[in-house]
């Protein structure tokens, strides 16, 4: 009996933020997974190690969590003024699924390095030290991106002393720049900023009740729920959530709820297919808490206290694109978000996560009667962890 030799793929394997994934240029993909669609996905799943009734994905690349089952491809820009083209997706652990529905803002990170390192940048437009800012198109939800790349001896710097709580060891700081994050893009869930008109809205949930909450589409569709109307008070740790499956339930509920209001689908039962967007928030005032990492973190050091899902468990830290999404509630007065942080009008926001805190600054305003946000900005880091050739077998898919 014969057997087919494994496929190698050329991929880079990189942290970004508080994710990784790995990352592909789509000139280097097999023919048939250069173009949207099953073989594509089937590749993508054949990599990561995905589906794994196991949930641990021990035969691919993925790390059995939201936050390392990811893949990214990378491609000159479509797009007048923009460096390279930025297509996520994110690989469903248990389940033969990818979703390509957002955006990972904390891989975002790192597409400005890839596309540095990988020939996508003039190395003529590089600067022998300072900063390099890539324009990239992220094609999910057609926004740009600015990453501000440091530059040492015309290589991109990746160590450096920037710590990013969520993230072991300091690396070289990498200033994002989220541009027009509420404003309507070609990917799924573009539209108003806040979709159902209102900065507060009553979501109806069965088995939880009537909660208020703010839903908005700013970095990545968001809903926001006060802790203490949950039976929360902000402060809990993964385990708090994640080992409990009632909990995860109700949040798995208000989610698919809150995504129909939204008008991101159509019926409850479409959520299962919809797993990555849109994300579950609960928030709370400003108190003391113990990280993850034992580091204490006290009430002063933080305008309030902030844990979200990701793909149905508590993330470990916070998504970068859910950051954006804090941030811009913040800066609206009367939204579950900014009456979490004391009220008023905000320009910056820094909050509580299970890993430490995070800042981000936000310029909203309003327009004709509605609220709009031009940027949002953090800082993150990035790095190259491996590169090389990915393999799978032959007949990974069809």
């Amino acid at each position: 009996m014969s057997h087919a030799p494994q496929i190698k793929i050329p991929a880079t394997f990189m942290r970004g933020g508080t994710s990784k994934g790995v990352f592909f240029r789509l000139q280097d993909l097999p023919e048939a997974a250069r173009v949207p669609g099953p073989a594509r996905d089937a590749l993508l799943m054949r990599v990561i190690g995905s589906p794994d009734p196991y949930g641990k994905q021990i035969d691919g690349m993925g790390g059995a969590s939201s936050s390392t089952s990811k893949c990214v491809i990378i491609s000159k820009s479509s797009q007048p003024g923009h460096d390279v083209d930025y297509l996520y997706g994110q690989v469903s652990i248990d389940s033969a699924f990818v979703d390509w529905s957002g955006n990972c803002g904390n891989l975002s990170t790192a597409v400005g390095p890839f596309a540095i390192a990988s020939g996508f940048i003039d190395r003529a437009r590089l600067p022998e030290n300072g900063r390099f800012a890539v324009r990239v198109w992220q094609a999910n939800i057609g926004k740009t991106i600015i990453v501000n790349v440091p530059i040492a001896n015309g290589e991109v710097q990746e160590s450096g002393d920037f710590e990013l709580d969520g993230v072991t060891f300091p690396a070289a700081e990498i200033v994002l720049e989220f541009i027009d994050p509420s404003e309507e893009g070609e990917g799924e869930g573009g539209g108003a900023m806040f979709p159902t008109g209102n900065a507060v809205d009553t979501l109806e949930v069965p088995g939880v009740g009537a909660l208020t909450v703010t839903m908005i589409t700013a970095g990545v569709p968001t809903i926001f729920v006060d802790a203490a109307a949950i039976g929360y008070t902000g402060t809990e740790l993964q385990d708090a959530i994640n080992g409990d499956a009632k909990a995860l339930a109700m949040f798995e509920t208000i989610r698919a709820h809150g995504a129909v209001r939204m008008g991101l689908i159509k019926d409850i039962a479409d959520a299962a297919k919809r797993q990555h967007t849109p994300k579950v928030a609960f928030v709370a005032p400003a108190a003391a808490y113990t990280t993850s990492s034992g580091k204490r973190v006290e009430a002063g050091e933080v305008d309030l206290l902030v844990r979200a899902l990701s793909m149905g468990k508590l993330h470990h830290a916070m998504m970068a694109t859910a950051a954006v999404a804090i941030g811009t509630a913040a800066a609206v007065p009367g939204t579950v978000v900014n009456r979490a942080a004391g009220g008023g009008d905000r320009s910056a926001v820094r909050f509580g996560h299970p890993s430490g805190t995070l800042r981000v600054g936000i310029e909203a305003a309003q327009v004709n009667g509605q609220w709009v946000a031009r940027k949002a900005t953090m800082s993150r880091s990035a790095r190259v962890l491996m590169e090389g050739s990915v393999r799978v077998p032959a007949d990974h898919g069809p």
